[in-house]
């Protein structure tokens, strides 16, 4: 007879705490502190319940076979904190009104590509308003190339992101006019339209793995991703972020993130949390 996990028996010891930080960090580079031990702890105690495993030195014994990617990489997915909203930091979508959309409208007048990147797009609130912000500022045709590219780590959170349904909570920081124009309504959800959604497109990616995607980009968002690196994974990122931009692209991060040393990194700040590309 297969027991159930208790509360007592996933009880997580300094010990086991160790080897899911090591994994978490050898796989996806996310830095777990021992302060974060006991929301750890009821993350894998949900999981080892849903499996029916009582020992949480079992559970990682099969996380670490090499046997179980499968559940290697569910690990990963329930260490990952998705929290994300529309228009979150704004003054970067100010940015690209003011700054950045009159390259893309001279791009796109000479049939050529535009391209974003939103790198840890949780449940898609952000390159949903990429595109939000696309139709309303651009003047877009048939013919118009422009694509936003969301990728995330965690599979389950990227199917939600594809649905684009969300709650009225959710998208109360959209104006109204828009989310009606939009958004379609069915009960107590708003469902993103067509229009938006064929703007974006949505792929599983590991920061720290191969990036299948040719690029360029002509901007990338990683916001409120870094800071669940250590050091040593967010500098390697600079140099790979900066070959997926034009040569005139602009990165943009989360409001405690910044590229350090700037000097060295071979992009130029260009206000609060924004990056250019240095030539």
């Amino acid at each position: 007879m297969t027991q159930v996990a208790g509360a007592e028996s996933a009880t997580l010891s300094d010990q086991a705490f160790q080897r899911i930080a090591k994994i978490a960090i050898s796989d996806a580079g996310l830095l777990i502190p021992p302060s974060k031990k006991a929301l750890v702890q009821s993350r894998l105690s949900r999981r080892m319940r849903a499996l029916g495993l009582v020992s949480v030195d079992a559970y990682i014994d099969k996380v670490e076979s090499a046997k179980d990617v499968a559940e290697r990489r569910e690990l990963i997915s329930i260490l990952t904190t998705n929290v994300s909203s529309f228009y979150r930091e704004d003054h970067h979508f100010e940015h690209l009104r003011s700054h950045v959309f009159k390259r893309f409208e001279q791009k796109l007048l000479a049939h050529e590509r535009v391209r974003i990147w939103s790198a840890g797009c949780s449940s898609g609130q952000e390159p949903y308003t990429i595109a939000m912000e696309i139709i309303k500022n651009l003047s877009l045709s048939a013919r118009s190339d422009i694509l936003v590219l969301g990728t995330d780590i965690d599979p389950a959170i990227l199917e939600r992101a594809r649905k684009g349904v969300y709650s009225e909570a959710e998208t109360s920081s959209i104006n109204s006019d828009d989310r009606d124009r939009l958004f379609v309504r069915q009960g107590a959800s708003f469902h993103a339209c067509e229009k938006l959604r064929s703007l974006v497109r949505f792929r599983e990616l590991n920061l720290h793995s191969t990036w299948p995607m040719a690029g360029p980009f002509d901007a990338i968002f990683c916001r409120n991703v870094l800071i669940y690196f250590d050091d040593a994974h967010q500098k390697a990122l600079w140099p790979r972020f900066r070959s997926k931009l034009t040569p005139d692209g602009f990165l943009y991060l989360g409001h405690s993130e910044r590229i350090h040393p700037l000097e060295k990194s071979g992009f130029i700040s260009q206000g609060a949390t924004i990056y250019q590309k240095a030539q």
